[in-house]
């Protein structure tokens, strides 16, 4: 029950931040209250590997 629980747990933190790069890092803005979680998702999505021209230009 409680690797459940954990599980769901990641699965909304994961979600979470998902939601919180759609809604406002891609679109240039910063997090209300937390801007270093936008600094954070930035890096991560230029360290993960795409395929040409998937990311809009600026």
């Amino acid at each position: 029950m409680l690797w459940v629980l954990l599980t769901m747990l990641s699965i909304l933190v994961v979600a979470g931040l998902v939601a919180a790069y759609a809604a406002f890092t891609h679109r240039g803005a910063d997090v209300p209250a937390v801007p270093w979680v936008g600094d954070v998702l930035e890096r991560a999505v230029s360290a993960v590997p795409t395929l040409p021209g998937d990311r809009p230009q600026r």
